[in-house]
């Protein structure tokens, strides 16, 4: 069985970027990849400002050992130009983000001005040279590359993508993803559901969660417990989409037909990993267009998605893979496993009475409960060397947001 890490360095080794891009607007733009690096057409700030609401002078005239008076010769708001220069002995009103004039370079705070009654202004001294004012590229150097191709856009990073002037910018397509459940034992909501029989959830959390990471997304139904027919529909999903995804029917039982399927159309790069809750899970190819199986347990599904599916979406879109980093935080639980695999164990995070952060595990087991995972905030990650957790000690927590996004 591979480990967690060897699953995900595979990925990028027989994953190819997908071909094509398209140009979008600034609005949505977040969450999709850059496909060409930007470089800043212009400083940021593209002019010298001031950082507050104050009083510009020039630096040679700032009070030394004792305040100074000073007259106020002009008023400077933001988006304004600078009427008049600076001139020896006098200030200038200036408000945040206005020019600044000709030969100040230092801004006093209005909050530790005293106004006379005569209208002058009264400095401290103190104040080094050039404070409270912002340089002309300070943040961005023009030519400077602020976001590299194969980025994933945050919203910070549109936003500094408006203040350079942009309003498109080109990206890579979506993933198209073909999304399956397995098994006879399964039906759609609002489908009529025999005594034995369950509604589907993987298929819905697996479409959320792949929306989430910005694909585009193809519901494809329930694959019944049929290897020659499952093989025929996983052929065709493939001809129109960059990846299969699949839920189920890929373990050892005799009625898990899927993974012989894609043995039968296609190839495995691998079957099971050293994970828990999540071991039967597998990559492969179908005629040139990887196929993900994923296990049937919710839980199994869930955690091997963060890993798996994502890192395998990440690949295709030409992104970085990288796991999610966790935070420490105290267990106020005790645990034992087996070493040489990893384990996720779902827990819920609160703020201890000493404000420190610690995690409770969910008190029963079972990668089938979905309770499991509304009711808790995130999974204990307990590498492979580890074998025991002692109530106290800092483990490490991974927050569901940081791994479905």
């Amino acid at each position: 069985m591979l480990s967690v890490d060897e699953a995900v360095a595979r990925l990028p080794t027989v994953l190819d970027v997908v071909e094509g891009s398209e140009s979008v607007g600034l609005a949505a733009a977040d969450g999709r990849v850059l496909a060409q690096a930007i470089a800043a057409p212009l400083p940021l700030p593209p002019f010298t400002n001031s950082a507050v609401d104050g009083y510009a002078l020039r630096g040679e005239d700032l009070p030394v050992d004792k305040e100074k008076s000073f007259s106020v010769i002009d008023f400077v708001q933001a988006g304004a130009p600078a009427d008049f220069a600076a001139t020896a002995g006098k200030a200038i009103r200036i408000f945040t983000g206005a020019p600044m004039p000709v030969g100040a370079d230092t801004v006093f705070m209005q909050e530790d001005v005293r106004v006379a009654a005569d209208g002058t202004v009264v400095l401290p001294f103190g104040l080094k040279r050039g404070a409270n004012v912002r340089p002309a590229g300070e943040d961005i150097a023009q030519g400077q590359v602020v976001l590299k191709a194969g980025h994933r856009l945050r919203p910070q990073d549109v936003a500094l993508a408006a203040a350079l002037g942009h309003t498109h910018l080109e990206v890579r397509r979506r993933i198209r993803v073909a999304v399956f459940s397995t098994g006879n034992e399964i039906v759609s909501p609002g489908a009529p559901r025999g005594p034995v029989q369950l509604y589907d959830s993987n298929r819905f959390m697996l479409l959320a969660m792949l929306r989430r990471l910005g694909c585009e997304v193809d519901d494809l139904g329930i694959l019944r417990d049929d290897q020659d027919a499952t093989a025929h529909m996983l052929k065709r999903a493939a001809a129109g989409h960059d990846l299969i995804l699949t839920s189920g029917g890929v373990s050892t039982g005799e009625a898990d037909y899927v993974k012989a399927a894609v043995e039968s159309i296609g190839s495995l790069v691998f079957w099971r990993m050293a994970i828990k809750p999540g071991r039967p899970v597998a990559m492969g190819v179908i005629d040139g267009t990887p196929f993900i199986g994923l296990p049937g347990n919710p839980v199994a599904s869930y955690v091997t998605f963060a890993y798996v599916a994502r890192a395998a979406i990440l690949a295709l879109s030409g992104t970085a893979v990288e796991l999610p980093e966790p935070v420490q935080a105290r267990a106020a639980f005790t645990y034992k496993k087996k070493a040489g695999r990893r384990e996720y164990v779902r827990a819920h995070l609160r703020k201890a009475s000493d404000g420190s952060a610690e995690v409770i595990k969910f008190p029963r087991e079972g990668a089938g409960l979905l309770s499991s995972l509304v009711d808790t905030d995130g999974l204990v990650e307990l590498r492979e060397h580890v074998v025991q957790v002692e109530h106290g000690q800092s483990v490490p927590f991974l927050a569901y947001s940081s791994l479905v996004g």
